[in-house]
């Protein structure tokens, strides 16, 4: 019998909704002018966009005017980085966290390249940043300080509206990477003094291809891309406009459920965490305890190899990831537990197990079920020992 595939990795990229999948189908079809166009066609695809901007914007509590449509988290990421730093060249400081996904911290070392100076935050052994950090790190010629809102690995949620605070009170841009948040925390840009935030459609069960970048009314960035003058004149490229309705519908989606669905989750997150600890011996918890995304769980396990982990597992069905599914293929030990504190041989043996809306307590008890075998074996032709 042809075992049932589990896939527990939602942080990596989720499934479309069949509701955004239904909403995103006139837009290849019958929908389907170009934005820019100026006969009827052009216009209903128009309002559609308008129609989405305002959805996403709203909950932000943001202004429509302040969404822009991009292709996806890292083009976000590397636009408001590279961005802000063209259109604000009289200061040359950029501060970001060890702990940022790839494109935020391969951004930075390019401007490092260029010209401009790099600050990197260390993170407690947990992989949060102190805000008290961030305001030593401040200096007269700083010109941005970007944190992520939750690590894509191990979870952890930075405390973001102390260090929008301290960035607002210093008058240094802060921008955040909420692409593993938006739609699963709430989030108030105002409250949380927030200059710049990224976030993805296909992390929310919407479709790859589309993303954002909110950039706060009266913050100067340049553009990335040039061209026809789309976006305001600040993102030129022919929008997307199936995939963006479907942003807009999963989220609508997402924050209807959010209070239930985050509840469903920590539950059957705590269960699965709770039950690998127990069932493991020299099995640890990677991340903070508490203040984590209600959908991840990531361990580390003594003594064995976190890809070959991986692929036991999948030949059992079940789809997990050892990082983020951006670097998992460079086979390298993560950056996030290694300034986490971590010794490479013990950031090797990492397993992200993330849940989300089709997760079932059945799937957590057949990963509990095998979970605990496959280590065994492992560690018995382990080199690391």
């Amino acid at each position: 019998m042809k075992t049932k595939k589990i896939y527990l990795d939602y942080a990596a990229t989720t499934p479309a909704d069949p509701q955004v999948v239904k909403a995103m189908s006139p837009y290849f079809t019958n929908v389907f002018g170009n934005t820019a166009s100026l006969h009827g066609f052009g216009a209903e695809a128009k309002a559609a966009v308008d129609a989405s901007r305002k959805i996403i914007a709203d909950a932000l509590k943001a202004s429509a005017r302040e969404i822009y449509f991009t292709s996806s988290a890292t083009e976000s990421n590397n636009w408001a980085l590279k961005g802000i730093a063209w259109a604000n060249k009289d200061k040359k400081h950029i501060i970001i966290s060890s702990v940022e996904h790839d494109c935020v911290l391969t951004s930075a070392a390019w401007l490092e390249r260029q010209g401009w100076q790099l600050t990197l935050l260390p993170v407690d052994k947990n992989g949060m940043v102190n805000p008290a950090d961030v305001a030593k790190a401040i200096r007269p010629d700083t010109l941005l300080v970007s944190v992520m809102h939750a690590n894509n690995e191990i979870g952890t949620i930075n405390p973001i509206g102390e260090i929008g605070k301290i960035c607002r009170e210093r008058d240094v841009y802060f921008h955040t990477d909420a692409a593993q948040t938006f739609g699963k925390l709430p989030i108030d840009v105002n409250r949380l003094d927030i200059d710049l935030l990224t976030a993805s459609a296909h992390k929310l069960y919407g479709s790859k291809g589309a993303a954002l970048l909110y950039v706060r009314t009266g913050v100067r960035i340049q553009p990335l891309l040039h061209g026809g003058g789309h976006e305001g004149g600040l993102r030129s490229s022919t929008l997307n406009v199936p995939a963006i309705v479907g942003f807009a519908e999963a989220t609508k989606i997402c924050l209807s459920a959010m209070k239930e669905e985050n509840v469903r989750l920590e539950k059957l997150r705590d269960k699965l965490i709770a039950g690998v600890l127990k069932a493991i011996p020299n099995a640890h918890l990677n991340g903070h305890p508490k203040k984590r995304l209600p959908n991840n769980a990531h361990f580390r396990f003594d003594h064995i190899e976190g890809e070959a982990l991986i692929m036991m597992l999948d030949n059992l069905g079940i789809a997990a990831s050892t990082a983020s599914a951006c670097s998992s293929p460079k086979l390298q030990p993560s950056h996030v537990l290694l300034a986490c504190g971590l010794r490479p041989q013990d950031a090797h043996g990492s397993l992200r197990l993330s849940l989300g809306r089709w997760t079932t307590e059945a799937e957590i008890d057949r990963v509990l079920e095998v979970l605990p075998g496959i280590v065994e074996k492992l560690r018995k032709i382990s080199p690391f020992k």
